[in-house]
């Protein structure tokens, strides 16, 4: 089973960053309010990246290096995948 590490940006337009194995399945869940505290105040969400891991432990530890990331970092790894 695959897992994905994952960032939205809300409609806030703050970044929102988590793990999942169905992406499809989450990001419904975000936008039906029942994704996360952070997100259900914040909807709609739209995904902007998606890295996939071979596990969840792989998947946790890039979350945690995606999370210790700026905001403006986050924003350069979206715009750099963009522009591949």
């Amino acid at each position: 089973m695959s897992w994905f590490v994952y960032i939205l940006e809300c409609n806030d337009g703050t970044l929102y960053t988590g793990i999942t194995n169905d992406i499809t399945k989450r990001i419904a869940k975000h936008n039906s309010g029942k994704g996360a505290k952070y997100t259900e105040v914040r909807l709609p969400v739209k995904l902007k990246i998606k890295f996939q891991a071979n596990d969840r432990s792989e998947a946790s530890k890039l979350e945690y290096k995606i999370k210790q990331l700026s905001r403006h970092e986050k924003l350069k790894l979206i715009e750099d995948d963009k522009n591949t």
